[in-house]
C-alpha cells in the first residue's frame, strides 16, 4: 500500500482559491493513478478528480469541470488539487486516493482505490 498525507485545507471566501497537496510514500508513486474525492457533512463520497500515473490523462466530475485542476510531480511523489471560484457547496473533506495504473481509465469508483489519505478540511464561507 501507498501511504497518503493531505495538506493545505482551510477556510476561503466563496469565489476564492484553494490549492491542497497529498504526499505519497511507500511504493513507486509512477504505478498509481492518483484521485480526489471529497465528502460533505451527511453526505455520500463524491469522486473529484483524477490522473493517470503519467499525469497525461484526467478526469473531473461535472461539479468541478473548468475550476478545479489536478497535477502530478513524479519527482515529488505528490499530487495536487487546484481549485478556483470556490463555491459554498464545495465545503467538505477532501481525501486523495491511489489507485494501480493497471485499471481501466478512467476508474472513479471509490472501490477501485485502494489507498487513502487521512483527509483535510475545506471550508468555503458565502
Amino acid at each position: 500500500q501507498v501511504q497518503l498525507v493531505e495538506s493545505g485545507g482551510g477556510l476561503v471566501q466563496a469565489g476564492g482559491s484553494l490549492g491542497l497537496s497529498c504526499a505519497a510514500s511507500g511504493r513507486t508513486f509512477s504505478n498509481y493513478n492518483m484521485g480526489w474525492f471529497r465528502q460533505a457533512p451527511g453526505k455520500e463520497l463524491e469522486f473529484v478528480a483524477v490522473i493517470s500515473w503519467s499525469g497525461g490523462s484526467t478526469d473531473y466530475a461535472n461539479s468541478v469541470k473548468g475550476r478545479f485542476t489536478i497535477s502530478r510531480d513524479n519527482a515529488e511523489n505528490t499530487v495536487y488539487l487546484q481549485m478556483n471560484s470556490l463555491k459554498v457547496e464545495d465545503t467538505a473533506v477532501y481525501y486523495c486516493a491511489a489507485q494501480r495504473s493497471y485499471k481501466n481509465w478512467p476508474s472513479i469508483g471509490a472501490a477501485d482505490f485502494g489507498s487513502w489519505g487521512q483527509g483535510t478540511q475545506v471550508t468555503v464561507s458565502s
